[in-house]
């Protein structure tokens, strides 16, 4: 490494105006030795460079005193020092010094030291945006991360941490900054819903397609920010940080809302006021009804999927990804092993959630009825498309033969549900509904827990709690009040 030079230079200039620099016949006594009283000390220091680019020196002046140049020289050196034997790091670094603005100090070396370490860009700087792409990018090497995991921390950091936080300096990230990103994902998911309820149509065409970012979510985002920022503490002597901001972040309770039927009372405010009484509604079956007399009227191809999702409580992805060789109408059986997910927008084949997720489930008579009438119909759309009907393997599939979309299937879904002047629910509600249609009549928690493919009976219960809501129940509460004797009756 070059030794450098240390010097004293002024911004005297000669009579064509040009500076003098060192060359100030001023900066020096008669006996050679530098003035005391004119010029400031800098020093020069010669860098590495990019393979095939020309030499370039650091020069940096407006020292008061000579230890104090030699002092900021020592330390450039020190810096150039930490890339070893690797002239690519160490071109980055002079990159850097050649970036540091006249009479700013130098970066100190132990953050730049770590950073070199850790295997990022030598800059002043690491983004919060830079440091989880470069974490993101080590967990996928991992094989104790799952890919749902995997996938998770992709969409959290893409989707919200980056937009939000991105640009800010990891070691200057703080509470503040945390808290307001929350604030905004809620802002937008209230106006999400907002804009659901409008009564103009271009108000809920301009949202269609877009999430709202629940509690449960924001608790997960927050994990995922906060395991990340961990990592980057737990590096030892490679640290990039002292504080993880993300563990001191208070959110609302990720609880599951309670799903609610949507009674008569309910339906009444809803149309006078626009408001759900949960995020999570149910239909009573008289309306589960109407709504599937609607889908066979309006929208016979999806009718049989809709009717499939309602009396079995498959998933979206479950049903739209069903195929052939799982659907056994002899023997009134199907088979759930795979979903059609969407990664972004585009639809991508994959496994079901969990292994309690793959299961064969019974059909009752009357779904088995409606899946041979679609099993018929779309063998006439094979027939009048010819060769040009793709062979997919899907049971449920467009009348072209191509698969639905998953969010296609989606937005018919609501498109039906608002032409039947039905109160709102989510298509995934319809799960929901098939599990409280169980309950009501009569399946224990265990049934459901395995039709709906749950890894545990408390995320059913979640799904089977609305029951006192439904006519069989409160029934049942009558009898049960009528046995407790009362010295008068109370007028009814």
């Amino acid at each position: 490494m070059a030794e450098g030079s240390v010097f004293k230079r002024c911004s005297c200039r000669d009579r064509d105006g040009r500076k003098l620099g060192n060359r100030c016949p001023r900066l020096r006594r008669p006996s050679g030795a530098w003035s005391p009283a004119h010029g400031r000390w800098a020093y020069q220091l010669e860098l590495p460079t990019h393979l095939g680019k020309p030499r370039r020196q650091l020069r940096r002046s407006t020292f008061d005193t000579r230890d104090a140049a030699t002092a900021d020289r020592d330390q450039a050196k020190a810096l150039l020092a930490l890339a070893g034997d690797d002239p690519a790091v160490a071109a980055e670094i002079a990159d850097m010094l050649l970036t540091v603005a006249i009479g700013a100090p130098l970066p100190d070396r132990d953050t730049i030291a770590r950073r070199v370490r850790a295997g990022l860009p030598a800059t002043v700087t690491t983004t919060v945006g830079e440091y989880l792409q470069s974490w993101l990018a080590s967990r996928r090497n991992l094989r104790s991360v799952q890919p749902n995991t995997m996938l998770a921390y992709e969409s959290h950091i893409r989707t919200h941490l980056v937009p939000h936080l991105g640009a800010i300096p990891l070691v200057k990230l703080r509470v503040e900054h945390i808290e307001a990103m929350f604030t905004a994902i809620a802002d937008r998911s209230t106006a999400l819903e907002v804009a659901r309820q409008s009564d103009d149509p271009a108000v809920r065409a301009s949202v269609r397609g877009m999430r709202t970012t629940r509690p449960a979510s924001m608790h997960r985002i927050r994990a995922t920010l906060r395991k990340a920022l961990n990592d980057a503490i737990r590096r030892g002597n490679n640290r990039l940080i002292d504080f993880n901001p993300a563990a001191h972040i208070e959110l609302p309770s990720g609880v599951r809302p309670k799903a609610r039927v949507w009674t008569a009372n309910a339906v009444q405010r809803w149309r006078d006021t626009g408001e759900r009484p949960s995020p999570v509604m149910v239909w009573t079956p008289q309306q589960a009804g109407a709504f599937l007399d609607h889908a066979e009227e309006h929208d016979p191809a999806l009718y049989p999927l809709f009717t499939l999702i309602l009396h079995r409580g498959l998933r979206r992805g479950e049903a739209v990804g069903l195929t052939d060789t799982a659907v056994d109408l002899d023997n009134s059986l199907i088979s759930i092993t795979q979903q059609m997910a969407t990664h972004g927008y585009t639809p991508v084949i994959k496994k079901v959630k969990s292994e309690s997720g793959n299961r064969i489930m019974a059909l009752a008579s009357i779904t088995r009825t409606v899946l041979r009438a679609h099993h018929a119909r779309r063998a006439t759309w094979k027939l009048a498309a010819g060769h040009t009907w793709p062979d997919t393997g899907l049971f449920f599939v467009q009348p072209d033969g191509q698969p639905w979309h998953p969010n296609t299937v989606t937005d018919r879904f609501e498109a039906l549900v608002r032409d039947a002047d039905l109160p709102p629910i989510r298509l995934h509600d319809l799960r929901h509904c098939a599990a409280t249609y169980l309950k009501a009549a009569g399946a224990d928690l265990k049934d459901i827990q395995e039709l709906l493919g749950h890894s545990s009976a408390a995320m059913t219960d979640v799904y089977t709690s609305v029951i006192a809501e439904l006519d069989v129940e409160r029934a049942k509460a009558e009898a049960a009040a009528k046995l407790l004797p009362r010295r008068r009756k109370r007028a009814a």
